[in-house]
């Protein structure tokens, strides 16, 4: 099929979708995700990947390797931006400096099976060794299970369609989940998928007409190394989107940093105590602010934030002032989602046992107004 039938066929399911393109709101705030999609940019796992690493990374300890990684991270920053100073396309790039092996990707991947021997990937740092099958707080080993992919209509509107890619297991026990089949009661029944096989999963995406890899769950969190590696074995240039929680450490956020275009993260909490009441988790506001402002830094980004009923004064309200205090209000878009309904153990907690009422909403949206964030037109 080709391109522009594509754009005739998404506009009879999606309509925004293809206005988007056109939006200049969307095309001002995700100028390098538009940049990759419509003037043809390489994506940066394509600049990562033309970066030669030499040295010989199997014999090098941890330590070693995180030192070589912030060299190449100097050299990765100048590339990224050549790029972005010339209009370097895809073509040009990979004509001029090639695909190293191994690469800057190459060493990521190093960093990330070492560090899944005592994982550390998100704020849990349960310290597992999951390379060894043992199970993470994550409720998945050291492999990668992949329950679905397909084009995903129902993102927001500059993503659609989205390649999307739901991995088992996730670092949260959200009460409410409604993906609680894949990330918490049976993760591990996915099918078990190597870097290579991850590669040509992203590669059909593509060529079925995907605007981007949407890598999601469950949490893709627990599966930064094979994520990572499969950029190695990836032939077609797609960005990169990292669809999470966002409770990742530094060190995993560090290893994300160059290869991730676009960053859709979930901003669901105001306050720790929700966070420890309702999704199992410590340190949530901290965690979660300081990874938006890094990301922030890096890619283009569109944060969600799940109205929870009897939750705008304590979440909501919070969520978006600190979003509007600690990142650029014109480079961030925020999704304010209104579809939330009670699932999974939701109805043992008798404040999320219902629906968000269209006050709750409305109120949520004046203030989302106030603030000067850009929300509107956002939401599915």
């Amino acid at each position: 099929m080709a391109w522009w039938d594509r754009e005739r066929y998404w506009h009879l399911v999606r309509p925004d979708a293809v206005e988007a393109i056109h939006n200049e709101t969307f095309r001002s705030a995700l100028r390098w995700y538009y940049s990759v999609l419509l003037e043809g940019y390489p994506a940066k796992f394509v600049i990562a990947r033309s970066i030669p690493v030499e040295a010989d990374i199997s014999r090098a300890s941890l330590e070693e390797l995180w030192d070589l990684h912030r060299a190449l991270a100097r050299e990765f920053e100048s590339r990224w931006r050549e790029v972005r100073e010339e209009g370097t396309r895809y073509s040009e790039f990979v004509q001029r400096y090639g695909s190293a092996s191994p690469s800057f990707v190459t060493l990521k991947a190093e960093i990330a099976r070492r560090i899944i021997r005592r994982c550390c990937f998100c704020e849990r740092r349960c310290g597992v060794d999951r390379a060894s099958g043992a199970i993470g707080a994550c409720r998945v080993d050291g492999r990668t299970y992949v329950h679905s992919w397909f084009l995903h209509l129902g993102e927001e509107a500059p993503l659609v369609p989205s390649g999307t890619i739901f991995y088992g297991g996730c670092n949260f026990a959200c009460v409410y989940c409604q993906n609680w089949d894949i990330s918490q009661v049976s993760p591990r029944e996915g099918a078990v998928v190597d870097a290579r096989r991850l590669a040509l999963i992203q590669k059909e995406l593509a060529s079925r007409g995907a605007r981007n890899i949407n890598h999601v769950g469950g949490d893709p969190i627990p599966n930064t190394h094979t994520v990572l590696e499969s950029l190695e074995y990836l032939d077609v240039n797609i960005a990169q989107l990292w669809n999470s929680n966002f409770y990742m450490t530094p060190e995993t956020m560090e290893l994300l940093i160059h290869v991730m275009d676009i960053w859709l993260p979930d901003f669901k909490y105001g306050n720790d105590e929700c966070a420890k009441r309702l999704s199992g988790v410590d340190r949530y506001v901290e965690t979660v602010v300081r990874n938006l402002r890094v990301a922030t830094e890096w890619g283009d980004m569109i944060i969600r934030h799940l109205v929870l009923p009897n939750h705008v004064e304590c979440c909501t309200k919070p969520v978006l002032k600190m979003i509007a205090d600690n990142l650029p209000r014109d480079r961030v878009l925020v999704n304010i989602m209104d579809q939330y309904r009670p699932e999974h153990r939701a109805y043992s907690y008798r404040d999320i046992a219902r629906r968000p009422r269209p006050r709750e909403l409305e109120e949520a949206y004046s203030y989302a107004d106030s603030l000067g964030l850009l929300w509107r037109d956002i939401s599915r």
